[in-house]
């Protein structure tokens, strides 16, 4: 038997076009900065009078832009692997194991999903400063898998509430050790959550800015950071098609993800079939 909607005809239109206008108002500037990338001219207006492709040129032939998503690259790479695995290990050892601290020790992984990036940026610089160290690659990795661990941690641990532990006690009945249970039967079914896991941590650690823009140097500016300090010196366009750049690789990655893997099986909000 169907429930009749009993809400006014006046507030059940009101609902998707409150949500219709909130989208709108988020796509706007996207709209914006999409068409002003196209502009022919070497500063900003809307609507562009001509049409070009000089700037998405400028943007594949900057030196600084390709300095910078090498770093970035390389920065993205390692930290998103590393993150992985201390998160699928922690994920795996709260889940199974109980011991003093437990609490306490998951209150502070997720501390970087509250905790102002800028605060961990600035905390690192100061730290890095007093100890004498070099602001490499390896501080700035350091910094990117602190601030992407806990959604790796929180996806791996999602995936952890739906394994179904009768198989491990199975294959453990018939004399699989331990290490082998692990790797033959949990991580295999820990796949969607461990893969949802690296693709947060790899697209958050490629994003990152303001964390980076205080431990970075010269040499290991990430192209975030390369964005910011080239719009301090120009105001010409480019920055507007590296814009539409970043939104069409995201936008398509998110899609192949979506059609061959399912973004519901990935994250675990819907069961695989």
């Amino acid at each position: 038997m169907k429930i009749k909607n009993s809400l006014p005809l006046p507030l059940r239109i009101a609902g998707p076009v409150l949500i219709g206008g909130i989208l709108a108002f988020l796509l706007l500037p996207v709209l914006v900065v999409t068409l002003a990338a196209f502009n022919d001219k070497a500063i900003l207006s809307f609507p562009p009078e001509h049409w070009s492709w000089h700037w998405f040129a400028r943007v594949l032939t900057y030196s600084d832009f390709q300095a910078g998503f090498r770093s970035s690259l390389i920065v993205t790479a390692w930290s998103s692997i590393i993150a992985l695995v201390i998160g699928a290990a922690v994920a795996i050892t709260v889940k199974r194991l109980d011991f003093k601290g437990k609490d306490t020790l998951q209150a502070i992984l997720a501390m970087p999903m509250i905790v102002p990036q800028f605060t961990i940026g600035l905390g690192l610089l100061i730290l890095v400063a007093q100890a004498g160290m070099d602001r490499g690659y390896a501080i700035l990795v350091l910094c990117h898998v602190i601030l992407v661990l806990p959604f790796v941690l929180r996806s791996v641990y999602v995936s952890m509430e739906n394994l179904d532990e009768r198989l491990e006690h199975a294959a453990a009945s018939l004399g699989a050790p331990p290490m082998k249970v692990l790797f033959t039967i949990v991580v295999p079914l820990l796949g969607p959550g461990l893969f949802g896991g690296w693709l947060f941590a790899a697209i958050l650690s490629f994003n990152e800015f303001t964390a980076s823009l205080f431990i970075t140097t010269e040499n290991t500016q990430t192209l975030p950071v390369t964005m910011y300090n080239y719009v301090r010196e120009f105001a010409d366009p480019t920055l507007a098609a590296l814009s539409v750049v970043y939104i069409v690789v995201t936008a398509s990655l998110l899609a192949f993800a979506n059609y061959f893997l399912g973004l519901g099986k990935i994250l675990n909000i819907e069961e695989s079939r």
